[in-house]
């Protein structure tokens, strides 16, 4: 791994302390931070007390039993869903099968509540976690989880884990084991008060039922695990069948009470959008989230849903929009120029994309961190954050520094003007010049290839290529398998791909593998644009470093500042609602989560089937 610049470690501290100013111990802080709890907040307090009942969007009155279908688009080949060599892995584990030492609240920006793990005990730096297990808890064959199996789990990601794993367990110093229910790690994160959450995250497996040996191999062999469900059957790539553990040790615990309420999970998968589509309508799926909102507006008028035996509902989103967008592979030297970036990706046109491709439904997203207190656009940058990118001159544009960049606006006629006529003034700044109807520089002509993995990327990526071409630019759109696509993805082996990059309302540790200098080489990392920047890297510590929510704000909107004025994805949209269609026979709580998905999981584990 690369070591970062003397100057660059240097600055990242300066910026760290600056955060550590603005975020000192604030009012009404716990003095005994060092005592074991049931919970941890990033920030602040847990808002549920010690002893609640349940979680506020789960109804513990919910019926137990029936079964519910849902399907999912691919295949898998794997049921290891901790090693990214293993092949594709089946979804519907985590959760179900697979359970974390804590769990997480989705009415909370970042609190977790304990689960396998009973307490969490940290100091006020957060160098030193210790974490007390249940020892109720158990794995599916009847073993009790212990601190071996923590152990273990946490060596075996460390060094053959996925990417975010090893990156992070890397930066714990030791690990300890006294007694079978107690396990302590003292962290060596540089400022990272995140970590002790990270590390609650951690999976748990079983030491003495893992072949290590085949750890890398695409296996079916079926896990076991401590959580709701264990695996009943599985079809090779198509289908994947969950049974409720009527052992599960968990049932009777506050962050489970009112959750996992049906008796059986079918889940079956499907290789194209359509044949997902008319398994719903004919009845053989209970749920199904739609992403087109072409055929949301047009293709539910089928008899189930005319004689409502089935539902739909767009229900608000919660929390920051992600991002999404074509993506820069900064690793190719024809996009190092940021002019350039910015050109191309004013000939994107949202206004006429949206209107006659997506019936107007969408939003264009603007900000990492849309329609959140997280994001930047819209509003100033304030003195705090000014003090943060003071260290880099230069890294945010004034336009974006003073709230007042938005993306491009077109006309919405499909043959606006005035983007062409920017965006050829930008790379003649650049270098490059109109030839015979082609832009090139020093004799090389600016042309790339798009990467799609499916039809709906491809009629997206072919109306840009074609705006693209009335300024010389040539953009070929390749059409690829989903295998092919993870291959060269994971290798960086493309021009430019459709990008996504979920946010929540704690961005934390997620953001080293997706912007972070070190994982520009890190093969299978989330950095798809080949990031290398020292302000990205020190606002990432800054934000990790934040004590209290406010100067977490303040890190984040400097963040978001940084990566917007890099110009390293062309920014597409957003639905404002999650659009799902569902059996009448299935219910759902009124109370809907404050952040992440309104309909919980993609099992639903919220939901139940209502009794006949």
């Amino acid at each position: 791994m690369k070591k970062s610049p003397p100057r660059i470690i240097a600055i990242a501290a300066l910026v760290c302390a600056l955060v550590g100013a603005l975020s000192a111990q604030p009012p009404g802080a716990r003095a005994d931070a060092a005592q074991p709890r049931p919970a941890i907040a990033m920030h602040g307090e847990p808002m549920l007390p010690d002893a609640f009942d349940h979680l506020p969007y789960a109804d513990p009155d919910a019926t137990k039993g029936g079964r519910v279908s849902i399907g999912f688009l691919g295949a898998f080949d794997s049921l290891n869903p901790f090693n990214l060599k293993a092949g594709s892995t089946a979804q519907g584990l985590n959760g179900n099968v697979f359970e974390t030492l804590m769990t997480r609240s989705l009415d909370e920006p970042f609190t977790l509540y304990g689960l396998i793990a009973k307490t969490i005990e940290t100091d006020a730096d957060r160098n030193v976690v210790t974490f007390r297990l249940d020892p109720r808890a158990h794995f599916s064959n009847g073993a009790p989880i212990t601190s071996d199996d923590v152990r273990f789990t946490f060596e075996l990601l460390k060094t053959r884990g996925r990417p975010q794993h090893r990156a992070a367990f890397s930066l714990v110093k030791s690990i300890e084991t006294p007694d079978p229910l107690t396990v302590r790690y003292e962290i060596d994160a540089g400022g990272d008060r995140e970590m002790p959450l990270t590390l609650a995250l951690m999976p748990v497996l079983p030491r003495g039922a893992v072949d290590v040996a085949k750890w890398d191999d695409a296996s079916l062999d079926v896990p076991i695990g401590s959580g709701p469900y264990k695996i009943a059957e599985v079809k090779p790539g198509e289908r994947l069948i969950l049974k409720r553990d009527p052992n599960y040790w968990g049932k009777d615990l506050p962050a489970r009470r009112g959750l996992f309420n049906f008796d059986e999970i079918d889940i079956e998968y499907f290789r194209d959008a359509n044949s997902l589509f008319e398994a719903f309508a004919a009845g053989l799926l209970d749920f199904r989230e739609e992403t087109n909102p072409v055929r949301w507006l047009t293709a539910y008028d089928f008899p189930a849903m005319r004689d409502h035996r089935d539902v739909r509902e767009a229900l608000p989103i919660g929390g920051p929009k992600g991002m999404e967008g074509f993506v820069f592979n900064l690793r190719r030297p024809l996009f190092s120029d940021v002019r350039a970036r910015e050109a191309l990706g004013l000939m994107f046109d949202f206004e006429w994309i949206n209107a006659n491709l997506y019936g107007g439904l969408y939003k264009r997203t603007q900000s990492f961190f849309d329609e959140s207190e997280l994001a930047s656009t819209g509003r100033p940058a304030s003195a705090a954050e000014r003090a943060l990118l003071a260290p880099f001159p230069g890294a945010v544009r004034e336009d974006i520094l003073e709230g007042r960049w938005r993306p491009p606006v077109s006309d919405g006629s499909g043959n606006d003007r005035t983007m062409p006529k920017r965006a050829l003034e930008l790379l003649g700044e650049a270098g490059y010049a109109l030839e015979d109807g082609r832009l090139s520089k020093d004799g090389e002509p600016l042309a790339f290839e798009i990467m799609v993995k499916d039809r709906s990327q491809e009629r997206l990526a072919l109306n840009y290529a074609d705006s693209l071409a009335r300024i010389g630019v040539t953009a070929k759109v390749r059409l690829v398998d989903e295998v092919q696509y993870q291959r060269r993805r994971q290798k960086f082996d493309f021009d430019m791909m459709i990008g996504s990059w979920l946010a929540s309302a704690s961005p934390g540790n997620e953001q080293r593998s997706r912007w972070g200098s070190r994982s520009a080489d890190q093969e299978a990392s989330f950095n798809l644009a080949g990031v290398r920047s020292p302000a990205v890297d020190a606002l990432i510590g800054a934000l990790l470093a934040a004590h209290a929510r406010e100067a977490f704000v303040t890190a984040v909107r400097a963040y978001d500042r940084v990566l917007l004025s890099g110009f390293y994805i062309v920014p597409l949209f957003h639905a404002p609602d999650q659009w799902i269609a569902a059996s009448a026979a299935l219910a759902r709580p009124k109370e809907l989560p404050h952040y992440g998905s309104p309909s919980g999981s993609s099992t639903l584990d919220t939901w139940w089937r209502k009794q006949p």
